[in-house]
């Protein structure tokens, strides 16, 4: 079996403004890739795409907003032209504004939906075609162990995770048999996750409950590039990654 080289492939990444997507870039720049961030902070884009440069790294960036179906077609496009091909298509961008149902935040839930399960069938539907063309690349998608868990609060956000893991199981079952897809779920990370809950007394809650023992964002980025350099014929389908600590979700 040829193992796959991480080095000369072009990797698109949403949500690389921060926390998981930053790592990922910048690791797999270390690795050889050509990566291509996207975000709506474009200055932390700016900002994280020099870094990779100073370092010897190759890396361009384009502002994204994954609930918006052309502006991730554009963002695949971009890469195309910026690199010649796209690879891999990671889709990590996400939000987490945990809540009661009875809270009735209901523009919440449709945020969650819009980035959460809409934006991944838009990173689906913008570099398909592209894979298909040539017959081969690779889907990340970046979920969380609440892709399989649920507990008070979680209930929607975990819904839209539940979501995106059958939405990853069953593009694997339709693709060629020459394009990948991997699921990788974080457990507790360091990430800006917690931010997007709106509830003071909530967010407090969470940080105190379930944001400690964190895993780095870098654990995520290695489990990605372990997915990513298996040989061609080894689709890596599930990587959940948990701090060992983490044991009751």
């Amino acid at each position: 079996m040829e193992q796959i080289k991480i080095q000369g492939k072009v990797v698109a990444i949403t949500g690389a403004s921060s926390g998981i997507g930053e790592a990922i870039a910048k690791h797999l720049a270390k690795l050889g890739a050509k990566v291509v961030l996207g975000a709506r902070r474009t200055d932390n884009l700016k900002t994280i795409t020099g870094a990779i440069i100073a370092q010897g790294g190759q890396a361009v960036y384009k502002s994204l907003d994954v609930t918006d179906q052309q502006d991730v077609a554009s963002f695949a496009k971009f890469a195309t032209e910026q690199y010649g091909t796209l690879d891999v298509f990671i889709n990590n961008a996400g939000l987490m504004p945990l809540s009661m149902i009875n809270a009735y935040k209901i523009k919440e839930w449709h945020q969650m939906i819009d980035v959460n399960v809409k934006g991944v069938l838009h990173g689906i539907a913008a570099a398909l075609p592209i894979f298909e063309a040539k017959d081969s690349g690779q889907f990340v998608n970046i979920t969380s162990v609440g892709d399989r868990w649920v507990g008070p609060t979680s209930t929607v956000y975990s819904a839209t995770k539940f979501a995106v893991r059958a939405i990853s199981d069953g593009l694997r079952q339709e693709v060629s048999e020459n394009i990948r897809v991997t699921l990788v779920a974080p457990g507790a990370t360091q990430s800006e996750l917690a931010e997007t809950i709106s509830d003071p007394e909530l967010k407090k809650q969470a940080i105190e409950k379930f944001r400690i023992n964190l895993l780095p964002a870098e654990a995520i980025a290695r489990a990605v590039a372990y997915a990513i350099e298996q040989p061609a014929d080894v689709d890596v389908n599930e990587i959940v990654v948990r701090p060992t600590a983490q044991k009751s979700f």
